[in-house]
């Protein structure tokens, strides 16, 4: 069975950086096209960065250029570098782990990010 956890997050003040950690486990990490999502209080949850397993990359327009999404094949981990932190990036951050086949979706549980001004 799969299954998804994220880390690496914590409080940061403005201008900061913080690493997240999204480790999958039961199958090969390169099976999945990974998502980073995140959901402040009170709001939608939205995508911020997707890596597919052939390495194309997506970022949402507000963290371009200050998020970088990576793989670690040998670890089975997705990696979000998050440098320039702003409050607005303040969110619980979710990992999605999406099959190439099946399409299926694995969740994890987030990890509170919390950048203070």
């Amino acid at each position: 069975q799969v299954q998804v956890v994220e880390s690496g997050g914590g409080l940061v003040q403005v201008g900061g950086s913080l690493r997240l950690s999204c480790v999958v486990s039961g199958s090969t990490i390169r099976s999945y096209n990974i998502e980073w999502y995140r959901q402040p209080p009170g709001n939608q949850r939205d995508l911020v960065a997707m890596l597919s397993r052939t390495d194309t990359t997506v970022y949402a327009d507000s963290v371009k250029g200050r998020f970088t999404i990576s793989r670690d094949e040998s670890k089975n981990t997705v990696y979000l570098q998050m440098n320039s932190l702003k409050p607005e990036d303040t969110a619980v951050y979710y990992c999605n782990a999406i099959h190439f086949r099946t399409g299926r979706d694995t969740w994890g549980q987030g990890t509170q990010v919390t950048v203070s001004s």
